[in-house]
């Protein structure tokens, strides 16, 4: 039931992203992203837009992460020296499986079209889109992103 909750919850992708489950507060003030396993383990918002779980969006992936910091390139020239660091940190998958499929993820991409996907986090559009249906005999049971299922009975 709690998945369904969450799924209920997110409803946009700034709310998703303010509520991320994984993301917490640490004593000294830092954000920090309990999956990331390898590297620096502190998150900016930027970093957190770029996440392979929100690229996968499914409630069956396990996973964890790696945080890859390029190294700055020192550049000398004309008797000067300049330190070029601009490229921002990157997020990967360091492990990642399928519950469902019991098989292991190498890329976000991989997820995209599995019949056993089960989005946690609903995009608006597909939420305005799909209106619950009046008028349909039996129990109607809602269901998060697949509208109204009516049941003989």
């Amino acid at each position: 039931m709690r998945e369904l909750n969450l799924a209920q919850r997110l409803t946009s992708p700034l709310q998703s992203l303010s509520s991320c489950e994984h993301r917490t507060v640490s004593k000294d003030g830092l954000i920090i992203c309990k999956k990331i396993t390898e590297g620096s383990s502190e998150v900016s918002p930027n970093i957190c837009r770029a996440c392979p779980f929100r690229a996968i969006n499914c409630a069956h992936l396990r996973f964890s992460l790696r945080q890859v910091t390029p190294s700055p390139l020192i550049v000398r020239f004309n008797g000067r020296t300049e330190v070029w660091d601009d490229d921002p940190p990157e997020i990967l998958l360091e492990r990642a499986a399928c519950a469902a499929r019991v098989a292991p993820i190498d890329h976000p991409r991989s997820c995209a079209g599995c019949s056993l996907r089960q989005p946690l986090h609903a995009s608006p559009e597909r939420a305005t889109r799909q209106a619950p249906r009046s008028g349909v005999a039996g129990k109607v049971v809602p269901f998060p992103g697949r509208g109204v299922t009516a049941a003989a009975g």
